[in-house]
């Protein structure tokens, strides 16, 4: 099943039939499974993955560290609950260390992330501080290389 999902990770147009040879199954069994998963909600959705870099030359993508006061009985969850529903917010995470939530915030401009942190983020009850790191290029994301490098370029790393 790891092996199923990790397949379907990497490239989910693949058929199934694809996937069943790729995992030694059935077309019967692999769809059977990928249905089971999706109902017991272990997958979520099915997307690609896009460099929006080369369309939407403007845009920028930040990642903001949120520090908050939790709440009795929700913790940090009613507040993780009204950041995340903006449209702006891609993904959050509750984190460990000096920031509670980390939120990977996308706009069409500096300016647009600057007033959704400083009119709609830091106003919300139980922020307590935002810091602001915009993401200047992407390497790598969801596992794929994002710019490879020359062939002649490459660097190989072995351990």
């Amino acid at each position: 099943m790891e092996e199923l999902l990790e397949l379907l990770e990497q490239d989910c147009t693949l058929s199934t039939e694809q996937l069943a040879s790729a995992v030694g199954m059935s077309a019967e069994k692999a769809e059977e499974t990928i249905k089971e998963l999706e109902d017991q909600r272990v997958i979520l959705g099915y997307q690609a993955v896009i460099d929006w870099s080369q369309i939407r030359k403007d845009s920028v993508t930040a990642l903001i560290e949120v520090k908050v006061t939790p709440q009795s009985i929700s913790g940090f969850d009613r507040i993780a609950e009204r950041i995340y529903q903006y449209d702006e917010v891609e993904s959050m995470y509750l984190m460990s260390g000096a920031f509670d939530l980390a939120v990977i915030v996308t706009g069409d401009n500096l300016r647009a992330v600057a007033q959704f942190v400083g009119e709609r983020l830091s106003t919300i009850e139980g922020v307590t501080s935002v810091a602001t790191h915009f993401i200047l290029r992407k390497y790598k994301e969801k596992h794929l290389v994002l710019r490879p490098q020359e062939p002649e370029e490459r660097e190989y790393i072995f351990t």
